[in-house]
């Protein structure tokens, strides 16, 4: 039995996540001369944004999709021609043939998907993003030299008892973090993200596609967010 596309598209993130979160910790750690060693903590919190995250985006590209349709029919040229010249016989073959009418791009509904995805949805996601990352490290602090701190023993931090504690979390310095750092984060993704909603929205017309296209490019987004988020 197959599994529904967006689980497929969440499992898809998933790995995404993990991989793009690995990437950065590679990169950091050649960046600084250093060994590389696994810390499987960022790892894990990026890969449950992801499960958390996607979703919801899944449904709200649905909305975005049957709001305003990429595509509409149109009659084609030969169709306009045989119309033109009232050749009743060529328009029957045509017809025969499926050659009658064919999809076009709407540009302005395009674009006005692309303007909600890029002002609405981004400011949510940027926002989400912040809050989720800043109040689970919080919740999974490790103070350097206690029990498990070190990356080397990240996995087994990960299964012990009270790895995730949100009574730890300042609230009001989450989002006051969260704030601080809006508007940088969502400028940065100006520069990547509308040429995606683009190529996705002219170009990919299965909402898995899209998520498939969006998750692929932000594999090397999500290397730097995820080095934002080690700072």
């Amino acid at each position: 039995m197959a599994l529904p596309p967006i689980v497929i598209a969440t499992i898809q993130s998933a790995v995404l996540a993990a991989t793009s979160n690995l990437l950065a910790q590679g990169l950091t750690a050649y960046q600084n001369e250093t060994p590389l060693v696994i810390d499987w903590v960022p790892v894990f919190q990026f890969v449950l944004y992801a499960f958390i995250n996607v979703p919801p985006n899944f449904l709200w590209q649905e909305f975005l999709e049957s709001a305003f349709p990429a595509y509409h029919m149109s009659p084609t040229q030969a169709a306009i021609a045989s119309a033109a010249a009232d050749d009743e016989k060529a328009l029957e073959q045509e017809a025969k043939e499926g050659r009658l009418v064919e999809p076009r791009l709407n540009i302005t509904n395009t674009a006005i998907k692309m303007l909600l995805d890029q002002t609405v949805g981004a400011a949510v996601n940027t926002f989400l993003f912040s809050m989720f990352m800043h109040s689970i490290q919080a919740a999974m602090l490790r103070p350097l030299g206690a029990p498990l701190s070190n990356p080397d023993k990240s996995a087994q931090y990960l299964f012990s008892r009270g790895a995730i504690d949100y009574g730890k979390v300042d609230w009001v310095d989450v989002v006051a973090r969260s704030r601080a750092e809006f508007y940088h984060i969502l400028v940065a993704g100006w520069r990547v993200w509308p040429a995606v909603s683009l190529i996705n929205f002219a170009f990919i017309q299965s909402i898995e596609g899209r998520n498939l296209v969006g998750s692929l490019a932000g594999v090397g987004w999500g290397v730097y967010m995820s080095i934002i988020a080690a700072r």
